[in-house]
């Protein structure tokens, strides 16, 4: 399908010369005056549009074309325009800039150029447009790119992915092991322009130190004894996408030098080889050390270490986010379930109440861990703290939750509205419904028990 292009010309042989010329690509509207141009941007039809500064009442002067630029950012925030202005106006066109505009495009118009800048505006559209897309969904739903957090924790690391997702530098993800990291690093490639482009998983922990340099650079045929051929290394195969090298502080000291360099240079050199090969590789890292401890006992370079820290994304364990417990467990037993094909499942209130007691030292993984030995150990369809190993836990917290009828009635609402919360992404209409009450009683319910709703 064509895509939408305004353009605001106000003279008729310009305005005929860029529907010829740009008709085959772009499915074209004509506005000649800033009456016509302002409904027309507001209605949010057009991803981009041009705009010659020159507008009537006063075509010799580019007071109209600034007063609309700067009003479209109130009225059409999400349009990108691009400005066309003449030769000898490049003050005219840096304060387009400076008000908003996208590019600019000088007279006599050039169509090659400007098919470029259009198809380049527009991609940048619709990057910006799939982010907001992401962002909408993190907070409808408390997940962004398969990650589920209703915390105000995990809301704050959405809020670094989106940002780390928006550029080019390295990222180091740190955590304690089990908390997501790797799915973290695949939100910020997911969220990155290179998106399309492929990723590539590295697990420098578990690959031996003497095959670590031809796995991740390659080698050239007879480069070392059994070399039967050649084998292109992950940072070639990553090129123009992102290398995810996790457990990078496993490295040891010679390797972290070639890396290092790779990350300075963006070239590599095959074992063996002979040639310099020129790379386009963003690295994100993943460690649950403290690399600065590591680097203080010398057994990680600082040099490295600051290359791989410009953007720091640190995921927090699942006690720093007890939020969260009750979503993750349920969207694991839906998943598990389905796999499975078990049919339906729940969790008995016991199993609730020692879920969102336990510390969960392995993070999110022993949790994923314990439903799926609950499915192994269990035909019922009510799964228990035993089903999942706990046990301890349910008797420490039986009298503190279920000595009374009441308490065990308090418990259970409490355990409702935070399931039916984190389930709907905090949206108090849809949690009113999966708990089928109004939303006058669920708000009475949030103030009875203290519950606060956070996005």
């Amino acid at each position: 399908m064509k895509k939408n292009l305004l353009v605001i010309e106000d003279e008729h042989s310009v305005a005929k010369q860029l529907r010829w010329g740009l008709a085959k690509e772009y499915d074209i509207t004509i506005a000649s005056d800033v009456d016509h141009a302002k409904p027309l941007l507001a209605s949010g039809a057009f991803p981009v549009a041009t705009m010659d500064l020159g507008l009537p009442p006063y075509p010799d002067s580019p007071e109209q074309g600034f007063a609309l630029l700067e009003g479209a950012a109130t009225f059409a925030p999400h349009t990108k325009v691009i400005v066309i202005t003449g030769n000898a106006e490049q003050t005219n066109a840096v304060k387009a800039i400076s008000l908003g505009a996208a590019d600019f495009c000088a007279k006599p118009i050039d169509l090659k150029l400007l098919k470029i800048i259009l198809d380049r505006t527009f991609t940048i559209h619709a990057l910006e447009e799939e982010n907001r897309r992401l962002q909408r969904q993190a907070c409808q739903t408390g997940s962004l790119c398969g990650m589920l957090g209703v915390s105000p924790a995990m809301s704050k690391v959405f809020e670094l992915l989106k940002r780390a997702g928006s550029t080019t530098y390295p990222v180091l993800i740190t955590g304690s092991t089990g908390t997501g990291k790797e799915m973290a690093a695949k939100a910020v490639h997911a969220l990155s322009a290179r998106a399309e482009k492929p990723m590539v998983i590295v697990n420098c922990g578990a690959i031996p130190e003497n095959l670590l340099e031809s796995e991740l650079f390659g080698h050239e045929k007879g480069a070392f004894t059994g070399a039967a051929n050649r084998q292109i290394g992950k940072f070639e195969q990553a090129d123009r996408g992102t290398i995810f090298l996790d457990e990078v502080g496993e490295l040891p000291l010679a390797m972290q030098v070639k890396l290092l360099r790779t990350i300075q240079e963006s070239t590599i050199e095959r074992l063996g080889g002979k040639r310099t090969l020129s790379l386009d590789v963003r690295v994100i890292a993943a460690t649950n050390v403290n690399l600065e401890d590591a680097v203080t006992a010398g057994t990680f370079r600082g040099d490295l270490f600051y290359r791989l820290n410009v953007v720091p994304l640190h995921i927090p364990d699942l006690q720093q986010r007890p939020e969260d417990v009750l979503p993750l467990a349920h969207r694991f037993l839906a998943e598990e379930v389905e796999s499975q094909q078990r049919g339906q499942m729940s969790f008995s209130l016991t199993a609730l109440a020692a879920m969102s007691a336990h510390r969960w030292p392995g993070n999110v993984r022993e949790l994923q861990n314990s439903i799926r030995r609950a499915l192994a150990t269990t035909v019922d369809k009510v799964i228990t703290p035993a089903d999942m190993g706990m046990e301890e836990m349910a008797a420490e917290r039986g009298d503190q939750t279920l000595f009374t009828l009441k308490a065990a009635r308090e418990k259970a609402e409490i355990n409702s509205v935070r399931q039916a919360l984190g389930l709907s992404g905090n949206n108090i209409s849809q949690a009113a419904k999966l708990l089928g009450v109004s939303r006058p009683t669920l708000h009475d319910l949030l103030k009875k028990h203290d519950l606060k709703v956070n996005c």
